[in-house]
């Protein structure tokens, strides 16, 4: 007994393979942006400040940022019902969007609330004002998230 495969099914098992590589080609690039635009906003080089003097801080401030940028990615692929070419160029415009956005919150909390970033990854224990930045970054991934669904 031979096994068959309808056409149909082929042309869309390669289209959405092409569509999981493409997408995943995108959040990867947006997820470096993400990283290194909370690079810029941190003293140090981000790399060496978590590998080699293994902060917490920045740590924290750089997962949170990254979490942040992939429920933007995974919020854009979803709502999503255009063509491919449409569809990845929405995905990368909302996340950078969402990654600028957290940089606006970076500033805010600067300006208004006091805490400097700089002063946090200075530090070598975890402080409560990483969390509260962190937990910022995150419920801006999901308010972009949101917004685009």
């Amino acid at each position: 007994m031979a096994l068959a495969l309808d056409s149909a099914f082929g042309d869309v098992l390669g289209d959405n393979t092409l569509a999981i590589v493409a997408y995943a080609l995108v959040g990867l690039v947006l997820f470096v942006v993400g990283f290194y635009v909370i690079d810029l906003a941190t003293p140090g080089h981000l790399v060496s400040v978590i590998r080699h003097e293994r902060n917490p801080n920045a740590t924290l401030l750089a997962t949170a940022a990254m979490i942040s940028v992939g429920v933007i990615v995974s919020a854009s692929i979803y709502a999503t019902d255009a063509a491919l070419a449409e569809g990845l160029i929405a995905t990368a415009v909302y996340g950078i969007v969402g990654i600028l956005a957290q940089v606006l919150a970076m500033l805010v909390f600067n300006l208004l609330i006091g805490l400097k970033i700089k002063d946090l990854c200075g530090e070598a224990d975890l402080q409560p004002g990483t969390w509260m930045l962190a937990v910022t970054y995150v419920m801006i991934g999901l308010v972009t998230a949101v917004s685009v669904i």
